[in-house]
């Protein structure tokens, strides 16, 4: 169940730049402020980014001391791109989640060759707060 509705209205361009893509680099910083960035895979549904990570990982580590992350989505060669940023949640068991997994096991080719059980690997949904952009505007 998700408890925050997005404060950011996306653009057709950017949703569909959002749903084309399923790579992007995800920061996060510690309490102390030290920014971490690693890529990551992610899954754009119903205007909320979502990644999947380990436990025992920095950037949940992070996550649990500074509840904030942005992601940077953008194509090579292109000169398109979208950093969304905000609160997160975590979630790490019931229907969201079972129903995330799914979503992530149609999209990503990685999960079905390396599954995992629910309680295995939490979820993480960025609640943008606010978004930038290059080369995504909807024409007039």
């Amino acid at each position: 169940m998700k408890d925050t509705a997005s404060k950011v209205k996306f653009s057709k361009k950017e949703i569909q730049f959002l749903e084309q893509n399923e790579l992007c680099r995800f920061a996060t910083a510690s309490k102390k402020g030290e920014p971490h960035i690693v890529p990551v895979s992610y899954v754009f549904h119903e205007g909320f980014p979502y990644i999947v990570t380990d436990y025992g990982t920095k950037k949940l580590k992070n996550l649990k001391q500074n509840p904030h992350a942005a992601i940077l989505v953008d194509t090579a060669g292109t000169q398109k791109l979208l950093l969304i940023s905000g609160s997160v949640a975590i979630i790490e068991k019931g229907e969201e989640y079972r129903n995330l997994y799914k979503i992530f096991h149609e999209k990503l080719d990685w999960v079905k060759r390396d599954p995992w059980k629910e309680g295995e690997a939490p979820f993480v949904r960025i609640n943008p707060t606010f978004k930038a952009g290059w080369g995504l505007r909807d024409e007039k």
